[in-house]
């Protein structure tokens, strides 16, 4: 059995779904596998050969002894959720998503994990992909606080470009794709990708209850930017700047949707908005590299329509929306330092039986 999951890349909203605000996202063409069989014992064996290492342990103690213990995380949230597991099961883990570099690729595995689970319980179920995403973000977030919002496990469960919100529950509406290429663009540079949602969720989680208990109406999905400088009395600066920065991001996305939603949608308009969210992150939230300005103006000066960072930032990969010349994008990426990959909009995860 072999389970095929997708990368993402976050169009809009980065940076706003552990806000409350929504999110639209795109599952594009790298892909993770998880693939394997049941054996005859009680062992869960994982070969990982991108990375030279094997994990195994035994389904009669799934404690966790690692800090992000996912695939005991896995095999628990399916338990929780009725699933029983007799047997034990050989598996392999491969991925042509770069590693910590913003492109979903831990959670690329957990939701292949998830959907491979579902067919090695003692009693099958063929889960549907919200389903999917709904255990894949409790395995991998829930169990070990973590920050991060639902739109990886979505994104790649799903498949295709999403408008995701979380508030007041969660709706994924499909639409379809943008077409054409773009280019990932990994800068190989690792990135701190917890210490950055720390940081950036943090910081503006404080300044909303700042606001909150000044403005006990406030919300983050009504407030316009102009009113924001009624604030300056009880929030400092820098607070009014993150907040700006945030509420024009969130305007951007909406500005995109509309587009998108339109019947002619004007895709050089897309990848300017891509460029304009890509400089708020830049310069309110801090979460460019110079490697990684160095590659978007590559790309952008290659032809590109736009573009922005990938994930958390502070490494990691960006992308290029290149629709007519992505080879020349590419080059030009790959000139500066970076690693280029041609990526489109892809299906979600899927199920490929032996």
């Amino acid at each position: 059995m072999n389970i095929q999951t997708p990368s993402r890349i976050c169009l809009f909203g980065e940076h706003q779904d552990y806000l409350g605000l929504p999110v639209i996202a795109m599952a594009v063409s790298l892909y993770s596998c998880v693939k394997g069989s049941k054996n005859r014992g009680k062992e869960v064996i994982i070969n990982k050969p991108d990375i030279n290492e094997t994990e195994c342990f035994s389904l009669d103690d799934i404690s966790y002894t690692n800090e992000r213990d996912y695939y005991k995380s896995g095999i628990k949230v399916c338990q929780d959720e009725g699933l029983q597991f007799s047997v034990g099961f050989d598996v392999e883990v491969t991925s042509e998503i770069p590693i910590q570099a913003g492109c979903s690729s831990s959670s690329s595995i957990m939701v292949g994990w998830i959907q491979f689970l579902s067919q090695m319980a003692n009693e099958p179920i063929n889960l549907q992909p919200d389903k999917i995403a709904e255990l894949a973000y409790k395995a991998e977030v829930l169990e070990f606080s973590e920050p991060g919002g639902m739109m990886d496990q979505y994104s790649t469960s799903l498949g295709g470009m999403l408008y995701l919100e979380s508030e007041p529950k969660i709706a994924a509406t499909r639409f379809n794709p943008i077409p054409g290429t773009f280019v990932l663009g990994d800068s190989m540079v690792k990135k701190d990708t917890q210490g950055i949602l720390h940081r950036c969720k943090n910081s503006r989680l404080k300044i909303i209850n700042k606001l909150k208990n000044n403005e006990p109406e406030f919300s983050l999905n009504s407030i316009d930017v102009s009113e924001i400088t009624s604030f300056a009395t009880f929030l400092t600066e820098s607070d009014l700047e993150i907040l700006r920065g945030t509420i024009k991001n969130r305007d951007i996305l909406r500005q995109a949707l509309a587009e998108l939603q339109s019947i002619n949608p004007h895709y050089p308009l897309i990848g300017r908005l891509l460029t304009k969210h890509h400089t708020i992150l830049r310069d309110v939230l801090k979460v460019s590299t110079s490697k990684i300005e160095v590659m978007l103006e590559a790309a952008l000066n290659a032809g590109a329509l736009g573009g922005k960072i990938n994930g958390s930032g502070g490494g990691g990969c960006m992308f290029a929306y290149a629709p007519k010349n992505p080879e020349a994008v590419a080059e030009a990426i790959e000139k500066v330092g970076g690693k280029a990959h041609i990526v489109e909009s892809a299906a979600g995860s899927t199920l490929f039986r032996n």
